[in-house]
């Protein structure tokens, strides 16, 4: 899963959606120094990037672009008040009018690309605005503006500790300013929870259960002992800064701490119920139609992506049968023999911290098996240099099981790749190889690397937007592409796990429409989950969980690698033996992702390049 950054809203509140601004830095590089095709849809794109990073500081520290003319963003936070919200509005308003403006009959090649994909987004945000409720915007949404995944809660001290850059006395006088700011963006939150609640949008009573409990730990920690304050006073002791640790106690314990309190008072007031779709809400029927639509970029039903799960779900179930009865492993379903291999104690570490650092380095040692495959997958001979890093003990309740932050595009920082290891029994090392793929190398890391590590040919619009189905869909392919390419070979169980994760994927297809669609409760959807994938029911209850504080994004992965397929099998029907999979691969990552309804255009220009040649 990658950790779209894209405003306060999700940079601290969690990977909850794909959303439109998560390498808005790299397009105002990428508009100063690539080569400009139509030059006044460049500088459009240059003025509607400006815009938009303006809106969100945080963006710009988490890749590393707070610098320069940006350099006061980095003691700035996302203002989420409602003059913020309208403000976001206008902005984007303004760049779709702009936008607008450029006659889309005179472009061409890329900057077809460009344009739809934009477009595109907008519209997504345009359509959103009907709601009124959650957070919507170019990238979708997400009902609930916290959640066991959502929240300033649970980010605040990560972005800070991790990204916020304190290399001398003006980073911590930038790094107290975002402090100071903490509450606010706590009080800002809690008026959107109590706006809402007044509408009936209320997170189901397990998602309040879960964020209250992950806020009551956060809330035990002694303010002198909090991240919030171990960050600050670590660094400036390295750079032998005056002590800040009286300092940020006093922030934590006088505003900070009592902000968070007005939080968990105003979700200990809500009414809820067990339901968990999105259907209960006002209009609950299109605005989850309205989240298929943003997640997927695709026009598909509810209907029809649930089909598409069930079929998918049958077809690698037969595939991973035979695996198992290749192992000696015949009795039960397949979703119950991968449930005994699952809880078998000889693939899994102990629960201790040596069996979580042999983990981490397992999966380090995955990415060093990888690399060499590389060559296979593409031309572009990308570094995409990643950091594996476990996700922080303080949040680990309510965050996802893997996730991926892109690198800083000025080369400060890698690509960081976390894995939750609260419960070990989560994962078996047959799992972890295919996961690797899909977070690092040959997936997001990787993906993403090519914008980090080739700014000056990256276009401005490429850059500009986030299209969950195309960056989940991709990371799924690459999943794919290191079976394909032999790391499999001699590793039947690995190939197990890969067939496991994409038969995961399908079934995420038929829970998410299930529970949103279709009103399935929780416990169908988990028994559902756990009885076809024969994951562990707790890795499997993190995950529903997700769904529902998520809706339609996990749908994303599945329907955009059916698509990257497809497409795939067109350009090798229309090229035969001129098909090289590095041409293909390539030139959708240099893309940078776009919506699958533009995806078709990039083909054909891939396939009229390599006849050209």
């Amino acid at each position: 899963m990658l950790n779209f950054e894209a405003s306060r809203r999700a940079l601290l509140g969690g990977a909850a959606a794909g959303t439109a601004f998560a390498a808005i830095p790299t397009a105002l590089r990428a508009a100063t120094a690539a080569p400009a095709g139509d030059p006044e849809l460049a500088a459009a794109f240059k003025v509607i990037a400006n815009n938009l990073l303006q809106r969100s500081p945080e963006t710009a520290t988490t890749l590393g672009l707070d610098r320069g003319a940006n350099a006061g963003l980095a003691s700035k936070l996302s203002d989420g008040s409602p003059a913020g919200e309208a403000e976001d509005r206008r902005v984007t308003e303004t760049s779709a009018r702009l936008l607008a403006s450029i006659p889309r009959a005179r472009l061409r090649g890329q900057d077809i690309n460009n344009y739809d994909s934009a477009a595109f987004a907008f519209d997504i945000a345009r359509q959103g605005e009907r709601f009124g409720y959650g957070y919507t915007g170019t990238g979708g949404g997400i009902p609930y503006v916290v959640s066991q995944q959502n929240g300033v809660y649970s980010q605040a001290a990560e972005f800070l500790d991790s990204y916020h850059r304190v290399e001398d006395a003006a980073g911590a006088d930038a790094y107290f300013s975002r402090l100071e700011q903490v509450s606010k963006s706590f009080d800002d939150e809690t008026a959107r929870i109590n706006a809402d609640a007044a509408k009936g949008v209320v997170p189901p009573s397990f998602v309040l259960a879960n964020t209250l409990g992950q806020q009551a730990e956060l809330r035990k920690v002694p303010a002198a002992d909090s991240r919030f304050v171990s960050s600050i006073a670590g660094r400036a002791k390295k750079l032998g800064l005056p002590d800040p640790t009286a300092r940020a106690t006093a922030i934590v314990s006088g505003m900070i701490y009592p902000a968070l309190d007005r939080q968990m008072a105003a979700l200990k007031a809500l009414k809820s119920t067990d339901d968990a779709g999105v259907w209960k809400l006002p209009d609950g029927e299109a605005y989850y139609q309205y989240l298929l639509r943003s997640q997927t970029t695709s026009s598909l039903t509810a209907a029809e992506i649930h089909a598409t799960g069930v079929a998918q779900n049958r077809m690698i179930e037969a595939e991973m049968d035979k695996i198992l009865r290749s192992q000696g492993l015949n009795k039960g379903t397949v979703g119950e023999r991968t449930a005994a291999l699952t809880a078998d104690p000889k693939f899994l570490q102990p629960d201790s911290d040596a069996g979580r650092a042999a983990v981490i380095a397992y999966v380090q040692g995955r990415i060093d098996a990888i690399r060499p495959l590389l060559p296979k997958v593409s031309k572009l001979g990308l570094k995409a240099d990643v950091r594996v890093k476990r996700v922080p003990i303080d949040i680990q309740d309510g965050a996802g099981l893997g996730y991926m932050n892109f690198a800083a595009v000025d080369g400060s920082r890698p690509a960081i790749y976390y894995i939750n290891l609260k419960n070990m029994g989560f994962w078996p090392q047959w799992t972890l190889s295919s996961l690797t793929a899909h977070e690092a190398i040959p997936g997001h890391a990787w993906q993403g690397a090519y914008l980090a590590e080739h700014p000056e040919a990256v276009s401005p619009m490429a850059n500009l937007l986030g299209f969950n189905a195309f960056v989940e869909g991709w990371a799924l392919y690459a999943e794919q592409l290191v079976d394909e390419n032999g790391l499999y070979a001699n590793d039947p169980f690995g190939r197990l796990g890969y067939l496991q994760a994409q038969r995961f994927r399908a079934v995420r297809l038929i829970v998410d429409t299930g529970m949103h669609a279709m009103r399935w409760t929780r416990q169908k959807a988990i028994d559902t989950m756990v009885a076809e994938t024969g994951r562990a029911r707790g890795a499997v209850t993190s995950e529903i969980d997700r769904y529902c504080a998520s809706p339609a994004q996990a749908c994303g992965y599945k329907v955009g690698h059916n698509e990257i397929l497809r497409q795939r099998a067109r350009a090798q029907a229309a090229l035969g033996a001129r098909f090289d999979v590095r041409d293909y691969n390539d030139a959708l990552v240099e893309t940078g992702g776009v919506p699958l309804t533009v995806l078709p255009g990039v083909v054909d220009r891939m396939i009229a390049r390599v006849k050209a040649a």
